[in-house]
């Protein structure tokens, strides 16, 4: 599918289906894949993904681990960690993506933890988020301060853990259009 197209099948999806258009055409473009882990957002990421037609070509699947014990049991995020930190913590959003990258072999996984609300969770105010992800090149996370309802962080959490990979993928190509074309 072309990115014009691509575009088109995401416009009547709002921002996040932008991004999610943009992460599809970046992963085809490379010829890599994506997995998703994620716990305050339930879904909603993979959701974004697959709402674009052709997703599955790149995406893989995803995991919703909302109980803790899942994160550890399912995407092997150390138990030692989830009991002295709690879940909303910034390595265990490393933990699970790179978690599900492994088990749902991707090249690229994308992870979602946080408090949405309506109650502070693991000594985290509402709004907490930390979105992670895991790619050939290594790991990178980000601690996100959402404010406003429960449902729009959720919202935001999915649409900018879109735009992080994005981020990461247009890095990732364009260190291989330097290789391709013998360094700088």
């Amino acid at each position: 599918m072309t990115g014009e197209a691509l575009r088109n099948a995401a416009g009547s999806a709002g921002a996040g289906g932008v991004v999610a258009a943009e992460v599809l055409r970046l992963l085809a473009e490379s010829n890599d894949t994506v997995a998703v882990a994620e716990s305050l957002t339930g879904g909603m990421v993979a959701a974004e993904l697959t709402a674009v037609p052709g997703a599955s070509k790149s995406f893989r699947g995803s995991v919703t681990a909302y109980a803790t014990e899942l994160k550890h049991r399912v995407l092997g995020v150390d138990a030692g960690l989830l009991e002295a930190e709690g879940a909303v913590n910034p390595q265990v959003a490393e933990e699970m993506a790179a978690g599900v990258r492994r088990v749902l072999g991707a090249s690229w996984g994308i992870a979602t933890t946080g408090v949405a609300g309506p109650e502070p969770q693991d000594g985290q105010p509402v709004g907490t988020v930390f979105i992670a992800v895991a790619g050939p090149g290594g790991r990178k996370t980000a601690r996100l301060r959402l404010k406003g309802s429960r449902a729009e962080i959720r919202r935001e959490s999915a649409r900018t853990v879109l735009e992080l990979l994005a981020s990461e993928l247009r890095e990732n190509l364009r260190g291989q259009d330097t290789e391709q074309d013998g360094g700088i």
